[in-house]
């Protein structure tokens, strides 16, 4: 198999080209002197044997050359078109790639996509993450004896905007007929054209259905019915597939095409009473898929005004070095504890250094099993507690809580044991002769406050502890450098996902944090040598 040789000693050209790069392009001149450390003989090995598992012959174009052309495609923004065009035109791609003065490409474009999927399938891109860490560890940039034996981790996300195509109820329905319509023209040897009139359903032949239907939009009455018309048609197109392809229906490649529309027309109709017409669902239905292209895609809320359409893409920071340690993707409406066992697991990679003592993170990742665990081990958990708010009454923050003796006291002092992931009510005479009851309580009559004791109470009243000093409100800022790493990916990432899937789009969240520890290691070394 063809290993990158590339030269370690610099030519005059490339000496003039790094002295260039000052002010722009630092990371070319830092990949032009680190890139043999970054693609060392064992993890040139290590991409090799993706190829060997697999039984294949050679590979035409060496693995790390791709994987190095898969960096700068991160670092440029370009695309594989693009990739190829500057690995001839532009004089800082060829010094990186070690083909400065050459012609001819030194890759094509389509083998970057079969790259890029068998990275994926033998999680290589994780790899690549890992050896921005490993070549810290072997720069002057970052003294591993000195830092602390056991992890401070910060964890945060940000919002990915889908790539895939938002579209309404009619708009995705149409779109899913379509594609089912075409898979089938091309297994009974037809036109689409032929079988949407077999079935009855000339209106997925429009370009557009709405225009199709050609109704007035803003009649609600005139909309029920156009959606009728056209779940009529789509009966048809399904009772025609299941006439003339029988079991065949249920196999790849119509299975998936008709899956997704079954699926959409199960989210977003229901019947309507009292002769149960499909209509639009009222309200939406939980976990709603939101484009036909992209299966994975869903809503998601930045807060409770705006919302999105995508994914969310979720970020490890190591405190001590400022660098990226693990990277996961989950759709916009999933809660962000389910990041982290992907996360946990490539952090528990990291040699050496793999236990977390500290862990840095905001509310929405505090009810996990990896937070718990840390609190439960002895370390630490750093986190905004939740604030009690209760309108214009007494909040949860005006009574005394003894977590050692797991008793909770009421501002005129009435005392009640508790237990944590339960309801503490006081008793009711006391309530109801209290002088400040006005204060305290809206219960009924002959019922006194209750106040809500959460399963993880004990950590929660640590971290109130905490946020009250000064010096607890400075420890908990320190998760900002995990918020500058997010600020980092969204300059070079974007704010809008590059592929369609979670998949594809933790690679891509994978290669641009790798380039950001990169970046990070060329600011140390270069602080260092001021």
């Amino acid at each position: 198999m063809i290993r990158w040789s590339p030269s370690v000693s610099m030519s005059k050209r490339e000496k003039f080209l790094i002295g260039r790069m000052t002010r722009t392009g630092k990371l070319f001149a830092f990949l032009r002197t680190h890139r043999h450390e970054l693609f060392d003989d064992a993890f040139q090995s290590e991409l090799e044997g993706m190829y060997r598992e697999s039984g294949e012959g050679k590979q035409p174009v060496a693995p790390a050359l791709l994987a190095m052309v898969i960096l700068l495609q991160a670092y440029t923004g370009a695309s594989d078109a693009q990739a190829v065009e500057l690995s001839i035109v532009d004089a800082r791609w060829q010094m990186v790639l070690g083909v400065l003065g050459e012609d001819d490409p030194p890759f094509s474009q389509g083998a970057l996509p079969a790259f890029r999927q068998r990275l994926m399938a033998h999680d290589m891109d994780r790899r690549l993450l890992e050896r921005t860490i490993e070549l810290a560890r072997r720069t002057a940039a970052f003294d591993w004896k000195k830092l602390p034996k056991q992890l401070r981790i910060a964890i945060d996300s940000r919002p990915l905007e889908g790539a895939g195509r938002v579209e309404d109820t009619f708009n995705l329905l149409a779109h899913a007929a379509r594609k089912v319509l075409a898979c089938a023209a091309r297994l009974v040897d037809m036109t689409p054209e032929e079988i949407a009139r077999h079935a009855g359903a000339p209106l997925l032949l429009d370009t557009s259905i709405k225009a199709g239907l050609d109704i007035e939009w803003s009649d609600p009455a005139k909309k029920a019915a156009a959606i009728g018309t056209l779940v009529k048609q789509l009966d048809g197109l399904e009772r025609w597939i299941a006439r003339e392809l029988g079991e065949e229906a249920g196999e790849p490649p119509l299975a998936e095409p008709l899956a997704t529309l079954r699926q959409l027309r199960e989210q977003d109709l229901e019947p309507e009473p009292p002769d149960n017409k499909p209509r639009i669902r009222k309200g939406t239905a939980e976990d709603r898929r939101v484009s036909v292209e992209d299966k994975d895609m869903r809503h998601g809320h930045k807060s409770k005004a705006k919302r999105f359409n995508g994914y969310k893409g979720h970020i490890a920071c190591d405190l001590d070095t400022n660098l990226i340690v693990a990277c996961a993707i989950t759709p916009a409406n999933r809660p962000e504890v389910e990041a982290l066992p992907s996360l946990q697991a490539d952090i528990a990679r990291i040699p050496q250094r793999n236990t977390i003592a500290q862990l840095s993170i905001d509310r929405g990742y505090i009810n996990s099993p990896m937070a718990s665990e840390v609190f439960a081990r002895g370390g630490e958990v750093l986190c905004k507690p939740w604030v009690s708010r209760n309108g214009t009454l007494f909040p949860k923050s005006a009574f005394t809580i003894n977590m050692r003796s797991h008793t909770i006291t009421c501002p005129t002092g009435q005392t009640k044991s508790f237990t944590p992931g339960d309801f503490v009510e006081f008793d009711a005479e006391a309530c109801g002769r209290c002088p400040l009851r006005a204060k305290c309580t809206s219960a009924a009559p002959g019922r006194g406050r209750k106040v809500a004791i959460a399963r993880d109470e004990p950590l929660q009243h640590r971290l109130r502890k905490l946020m009250a000093s000064s010096k607890g409100r400075e420890r908990l800022r320190e998760r900002v450098k995990v918020e500058h790493a997010l600020a980092h990916l969204s300059r070079k990432q974007g704010c809008r996902a590059r592929y369609l899937g979670v998949r594809k789009n933790v690679f891509d969240l994978r290669r641009h944090a790798a380039v950001v520890n990169l970046e990070a290691i060329h600011r140390t070394e270069s602080a260092m040598a001021a």
